[in-house]
């Protein structure tokens, strides 16, 4: 039996088939304090988060992995991220929620070495002394405000807002390029999001660096400097590390076999795929998924983890795993 996670619209709220102009901002309060401050595992397959800590504490879950982010600080989910809250009752931020294909469209046109940065679940601190918290939530009070009434161009003015507050998300996380930079560091981004979306497609198909390479129109040395460049690992890196995701999310929240899951990432054989798993993991795929339950669902007493299906209702919040 495989273990359901919802996907929601807003948390509580069932999804749609198309969010092309979606946007809300609400305060974190409103939807928590009514879900007892505990907002379960789910997904938004569409749309992309960024939550805004100014107060309290969370104990958050983004897929696998899992943190207590402590305000003030930017707390990014990005579409298809499995993803739980347990805040304290003191909490207060704000939540903009937004079509994360709208907001991709905007950034490729205005920035897009910002591209990489949308696609990966991360936690940022603001610092209090620097008044990034102040800069953060003047942005998101004009948010508030351009939505407060109906007026034209309302959806654009506030994609360029969110437009801005991840510019400051990257200039607090350190990435940002030098300004002789920017036009090859643009060129370049654009290049990594094409081969980022070539390897979220195919990762499951096992293919060599050189079938990789060819879709990108460069040899595979070009390939595997881009991407030492741009992100600081290795296009073969890159690929491992996507299926290793995968494999860590399904081994937490399906009942796979190991078998039936070496199979859908593309490994002929499952003796090659504990090997490949715990040479980038360090333990197996079994020991690795008896952890993490172990840790994520809440077992009975009476019934040992291994015999259970996880629930919705069994998830508890716990501190670091990695």
């Amino acid at each position: 039996m495989t273990t359901t996670i919802p996907t929601y619209a807003l948390y509580g709220e069932p999804s749609e088939l198309s969010w092309g102009n979606f946007f809300n901002l609400e305060w974190i309060s409103e939807r928590s304090k009514i879900h007892n401050w505990k907002i379960h595992p789910h997904v938004h397959e569409n749309l992309i988060q960024v939550l805004f800590l100014q107060r309290g504490s969370v104990d958050v879950l983004l897929n696998y992995s899992k943190q207590t982010a402590v305000s003030p600080c930017l707390i990014l989910i990005p579409a298809q991220t499995v993803h739980s809250l347990h805040y304290t009752s003191d909490t207060e931020g704000l939540t903009v929620t937004i079509s994360q294909k709208a907001l991709e469209s905007m950034i490729h046109l205005l920035i897009p070495n910002l591209l990489p940065l949308i696609h990966e679940p991360r936690i940022t601190p603001l610092n209090r002394n620097g008044h990034n918290d102040e800069r953060v939530l003047q942005l998101y009070m004009a948010i508030e405000q351009e939505l407060s009434m109906p007026a034209l161009g309302q959806t654009a003015m506030c994609m360029s807002l969110v437009s801005a507050l991840f510019i400051q998300i990257l200039r607090l996380s350190d990435i940002l390029p030098k300004a002789n930079q920017q036009a090859l560091f643009s060129r370049k981004a654009e290049q990594i999001d094409k081969f980022l979306k070539i390897v979220e497609q195919k990762f499951r198909m096992r293919l060599s660096i050189d079938d990789y390479a060819n879709e990108m129109g460069m040899t595979p040395g070009h390939l595997s400097r881009l991407c030492r460049l741009a992100l600081g690992i290795s296009s073969l890196d890159v690929i491992n590390m996507r299926v290793i995701q995968e494999a860590q999310r399904e081994l937490v929240y399906t009942s796979k076999t190991i078998k039936q899951l070496a199979a859908s990432l593309g490994f002929v054989d499952e003796a090659y795929f504990t090997r490949f798993f715990r040479k980038h993991v360090g333990v197996s795929p079994k020991k690795f998924r008896s952890l993490a339950i172990t840790q994520i669902f809440q077992a009975d007493e009476s019934q040992p983890v291994e015999s259970r299906t996880p629930h919705e209702s069994d998830v508890k919040m716990f501190g670091h795993i990695f």
